[in-house]
Formats: structure tokens, C-alpha cells, sequence
């Protein structure tokens, strides 16, 4: 049995049944998920596929699943797409980014192939492609289409990594996470005018500092309102007023140089501030939205059960915008067609604890604007019975926000906080929380920051107290969602 029917058998036997999955986010049918891919349109229809190993609930080699949507919330499972089963990917399918052309679906990975040399086991990291018709995918003969031989001397075959393809007048380009053989990481830029043959164009962009990291994974080039802008997910970066240490996801901002192919980027920003965020990728949806989507996890923390037979979550797609050269971040609007059971309150006063009828659930949308008072913080407490919770809080005296699932339910000592400046100050806060079962987003101030994260509380634990040190005045608007049977 080839190696991806072999794939798609195991998770026809082995599909967790859709009650103990997260409601509208994207999780794997059975086993380990990693990096969103190839997230693109295709014959009008949105297509995401993903990192999947669908034999354990652990990294593993690298396959490609894939799903389907009309409108970003309810998505529809689909057959795995590509299974390292060439000579070139035969230890793994990794990242990559999906176009559609005049030949089909193209999907553009990397094949990660190892050969022992010389006594030595070496890594090699290059660029393949696959066309489909949006359900199945054939690789083509001439793979790998762009090959580490293709770089200048000096620049790494070993970590070359997770395309990023997208079409201009000229043709089409692709980004590559690439880094020097001195450990300077750098994003690479090719040209094709098929899509099939392509050229080396040049550095788009490098570490100018030697304090972003290791290595940029998942980079992205696009423009959003007029003002370009580069994602990467850098390896072991240190922490800083902006950055946690280790893996993070960032974008970055500055000039584009058209003629000779490079950014020069002038500031650097987090992407998200919560405990679990990275490997980003964004598309161009239909009507000319700015999509973004990541993987909702970090390879730092395991907080999983034990006995869960699925790994990890995408988050909600969310809509960028560009403000004052920030990104704004939103869940899509579409979200608001799945909304039931409404509850609103108008300005009312928390002193203290409190709960509020009709505000409980594992599976909602709520918005909270702190208007006026004299308090120093303001919590959120959410999965919570009378054993767990988790806790947003806004200090404001100390004007930090705070994401911490410590009493969560968590059996390890793992990662379990995050403290970070707010970025966007006035006399409204607003926090906006979406919850899915095992997930919170929290978008603060309108998206202009946003903090992700993951716990696996029992769901019986679906209370909400708010928690104010003072007193303070509020809108509450909290809607359930309900999607329905997901395809």
C-alpha cells in the first residue's frame, strides 16, 4: 500500500469522533498537527492543509492534511493530500503555500531527504511541487524545482524552508526561510514565470542586528494597505519587552526596494502575545481580505492529556487591517452568522467578584468595554468551576496584560503565563474573547494586540466571573456559537 492511501486508511479507522473536538477550529481527524499550508482559493472554495502525522499524537514524518471552507468557520475534512513517499521527501513533506494557476491547484513544499556521506548523516532541504485538482494531488517528475544548489555559496542546504508562493505581472515569486552557513537567518526570494522554473532573485531580507533568531520559519511577503510587510516565525529568539525567549511570530515593517528585490524592514512587532501562537500563514480571500491563520500551539508546552488521541488546533482566520504602521487583527466577520442566544448587559458596575446570568459557556464570543472607574485591574476567569480557571487580567495600574492558565488542570509544570505591556492605551478598554472548547483568543483594543491560548480544563467548567480591584463600569455582549454538524 502506498504511503498516502496508507495514511488516509489509518484516519478512516481511526477519526475521533467530533463531540471531543474543539467546535470551529481546525484540529487534525486523528493524531499530530503542525503549520498551517497552502491556505488559498481554489475554484472559489478555500482550502487550508496542515503539518500532519496522523499515526500519533506526536511530530512525526511529515505529511500534508487538508480541509475545505465557503466561509473561514465551517470547514470540511478532506483525504491527506501528499505523503513523504519520493526518493527527494522521503523524510518528510514540510511547509509550504498553495496558488492557483491555469494547470490546477499548486501546491509548493519542501522535501526534506537525508543521505549519509562520507561516514556523516546530512539534511537537504528543497523546494517541490504538487498539482491537484483541489481533492487529490500528483507531484511533479522534474522535483525538487528549486534545489539548495540554486543558492549563492555559503547560505545553508540544510535549513531551506517552508515556501511561500503568490503571483505579480511578471509572474510569480516565492519566499523561503533560508539562514548563512555563519547562522544568520534570512528569507531567500525566487522568480518563475511558469511556476515551475524558477530563478534565484536575491536576499529579500536578513537579520541586520544578530538578535532575531536562529532561523526564520514560515515567512510571508505581502502588501496590506498600501505598506509592505514580512511574517516569520524566528527559532531562539531572547526575550525582550516585545518577544519571549524561544520560538515566536513576528512581522515586520519598512520599504520595499522593487528594483533590487529587498526590504528593509524598520521595525519588528509580535504577532501575538499569548502562550500559544506560531508558524502563521495569510491569503488573499475573494472579496480582497488580508486572512491570516496559525497554528495554535507552541513546541515548548505540552499540556495535552494524556490519553487524548489528538494533537493541537489552528487558530479562528483572522482579518488584517494596518493601523498607524501596526497590524489589527479580527476574528473573520463571518463568524457573526453562527451566533445564538444572546446576552447583553448596558452599563452596569463590577465591584469585586461577580458573575452575571445568561454569561457561562466553553463555546463563545464576548465582548467586554471597561468604560470608567476607580479601579487598578480587572480579571476575566473563564473554564472555571469551583478546582480550575483561567484568568485573563488588565492591569492598569501597572498597564500590563496577563494570560495565565496555571490552575487550568495542567499535570505538568509548564509554560503557564504571560505578562505584556499594552501597546494601545485610553480610557476604553476593550476585550474581546472567543472561546472553542479547549482554546481562548482574546483580541484587546479593537485587535491592536491579541493573546492565544490553549487548556484542556474539563468542560463542565463553564463559568465566568469577572474580578475588579475597585470599581469600574461595563458593556457586556456575549453570543454562543453554534455551527452544526461540521462536514
Amino acid at each position: 500500500m502506498d504511503q498516502l492511501k496508507k495514511a488516509n486508511e489509518y484516519v478512516k479507522q481511526n477519526r475521533i469522533p467530533k463531540e471531543e473536538l474543539p467546535v470551529f477550529h481546525v484540529t487534525p481527524p486523528c493524531g499530530w498537527m503542525n503549520d498551517p499550508n497552502g491556505f488559498s482559493v481554489y475554484q472559489e472554495k478555500t482550502h487550508l492543509f496542515y503539518q500532519f502525522h496522523p499515526y500519533s499524537t506526536v511530530w512525526g514524518p511529515m505529511h500534508w492534511g487538508h480541509y475545505e471552507t465557503e466561509d473561514f468557520v465551517k470547514w470540511t475534512e478532506l483525504p491527506a493530500a501528499l505523503a513523504p513517499d519520493q526518493a527527494y521527501d522521503e523524510a518528510g513533506c514540510f511547509s509550504g503555500s498553495g496558488i492557483e494557476t491555469e494547470k490546477g491547484h499548486l501546491l509548493v513544499y519542501t522535501g526534506v531527504m537525508e543521505k549519509e556521506e562520507d561516514g556523516q548523516k546530512y539534511t537537504y532541504q528543497n523546494q517541490c511541487i504538487a498539482l491537484g485538482d483541489g481533492k487529490a494531488y500528483n507531484k511533479l517528475a522534474q522535483n525538487p524545482v528549486v534545489t539548495g544548489d540554486m543558492l549563492p555559496k555559503g547560505f545553508s542546504r540544510e535549513h531551506f524552508r517552508d515556501p511561500k508562493i503568490w503571483k505579480e505581472d511578471d509572474g510569480y515569486y516565492m519566499v523561503v526561510g533560508n539562514k548563512t552557513d555563519q547562522g544568520k537567518p534570512q528569507v531567500v526570494l525566487f522568480h518563475s514565470e511558469n511556476a515551475i522554473e524558477w530563478e534565484y532573485v536575491s536576499v529579500l531580507a536578513e537579520d541586520k542586528k544578530g538578535n532575531l533568531g536562529t532561523m526564520w520559519e514560515c515567512p510571508d511577503f505581502f502588501e496590506l494597505d498600501g505598506e509592505y510587510i514580512l511574517l516569520a516565525s524566528p527559532q531562539d529568539l531572547c526575550a525582550g519587552s516585545e518577544f519571549h525567549n524561544g520560538n515566536n511570530a513576528v512581522y515586520y515593517t519598512g520599504s520595499y526596494d522593487r528594483g533590487r528585490h529587498v526590504f528593509d524592514y524598520s521595525h519588528v512587532y509580535s504577532l501575538d502575545d499569548g502562550l500559544d501562537f506560531y508558524a502563521s500563514q495569510t491569503m488573499l480571500s475573494a472579496d480582497g481580505r488580508r486572512i491570516l491563520i496559525g497554528w495554535m500551539q507552541t513546541w515548548d508546552a505540552n499540556i495535552r492529556p494524556a490519553d487524548q488521541k489528538w494533537a493541537c488546533m489552528m487558530t479562528i482566520p483572522r482579518e488584517l487591517r494596518l493601523d498607524n504602521g501596526r497590524i489589527l487583527q479580527s476574528p473573520v466577520r463571518e463568524l457573526e452568522k453562527y451566533y445564538s442566544n444572546s446576552v447583553h448587559y448596558d452599563q452596569c458596575t463590577i465591584k469585586g467578584t461577580c458573575q452575571k446570568e445568561g454569561i457561562r459557556g466553553r463555546v463563545l464570543d464576548m465582548t467586554v468595554e471597561l468604560l470608567e472607574g476607580d479601579y487598578t485591574s480587572f480579571d476575566i476567569c473563564f473554564a472555571q468551576n469551583e478546582k480550575h480557571f483561567t484568568k485573563f487580567t488588565y492591569d492598569r495600574a501597572g498597564k500590563t496584560i496577563e494570560i495565565d492558565r496555571t490552575y487550568c488542570g495542567m499535570i505538568r509544570d509548564v509554560l503557564a503565563q504571560r505578562k505584556v505591556p499594552v501597546k494601545v492605551s485610553g480610557d476604553v478598554v476593550k476585550i474581546r474573547m472567543i472561546l472553542d472548547k479547549y482554546s481562548a483568543e482574546i483580541f484587546i483594543n479593537d485587535g491592536a494586540q491579541v493573546m492565544s491560548t490553549t487548556f484542556y480544563t474539563p468542560l463542565d467548567a463553564d463559568q465566568i466571573s469577572f474580578v475588579c480591584d475597585g470599581s469600574v463600569t461595563v458593556n457586556i455582549d456575549k453570543y454562543d456559537i453554534s455551527i452544526g454538524e461540521m462536514a
